[in-house]
């Protein structure tokens, strides 16, 4: 079974894990503030330096490709495709939102597989990074960023549970009046809950180009000009 490397640097958490077997043998993160470029690459060295003592090898490397935030995103896309140049092995990408849907089904008790689950990235004022997975986590409604009304996900509504995940929820609360919905909270990605997904596309040969492979912010990345200070 594979070594995999796990990256996620696509929020305010930068973390990684290192999965042997599907299962996480090292995992590290730091919630600093605007750290990831400092944290990331002592932590990747950390995970090389163990299967180095072990006499192992990495046999692919994974990164959130988005959405999420623009710098954290780059950060992790230039390093992880560093490694896989480097060490001429696999990139595998995973959808930022894909993560979080993973992180909700292993979270929320008693996941029957009748639910489907809603991510939402904050991505300021009422709008949010989303996109709807079922159970099987296939695409019911392709990633996109959405500007929140009280009609968002309307057709969604007869789904006796919708779990909805992630820090872009809190603004949809008030606006969104349906008995079955269930709010996990602040359910970011997280290396940890990529391990099963990168596992699979491992299996399945499902690479990345290391070449072309860039980050998908699903919308343009918009610059502000600073306020002077008086």
């Amino acid at each position: 079974m594979p070594n995999i490397l796990n990256i996620d640097t696509s929020s305010s958490i930068c973390s990684v894990a290192l999965a042997k077997e599907g299962e996480v043998v090292l995992g590290y993160e730091s919630s600093k503030k605007m750290d990831h470029s400092t944290s990331l690459a002592p932590f990747v060295e950390k995970c090389l330096d163990f299967l180095r003592d072990r006499n192992e090898s990495l046999d692919a490397v994974s990164v959130t490709s988005g959405p999420g935030s623009y710098t954290g995103l780059r950060i992790g896309m230039s390093l992880a495709k560093g490694i896989a140049f480097g060490l001429e092995i696999p990139l595998i990408t995973l959808s930022s939102l894909e993560v979080m849907a993973v992180r909700a089904i292993f979270t929320y008790p008693g996941f029957s597989g009748e639910e489907i689950v809603i991510p939402m990235i904050d991505a300021r004022r009422m709008e949010v990074y989303t996109g709807v997975f079922d159970s099987s986590l296939n695409l019911l409604e392709p990633e996109k960023a959405l500007i929140l009304d009280e009609n968002s996900f309307k057709k969604f509504k007869n789904f006796d549970k919708i779990i909805f995940i992630g820090d872009g929820i809190e603004k949809f609360k008030d606006i969104y009046q349906n008995k079955n919905a269930i709010w996990l909270g602040d359910g970011m990605p997280h290396a940890k809950y990529m391990v099963a997904i990168s596992e699979k596309y491992f299996r399945e040969n499902k690479f990345s180009d290391v070449a072309y492979s860039v980050p998908s912010y699903l919308k343009e990345y918009q610059a502000t000009t600073p306020k002077q200070r008086l």
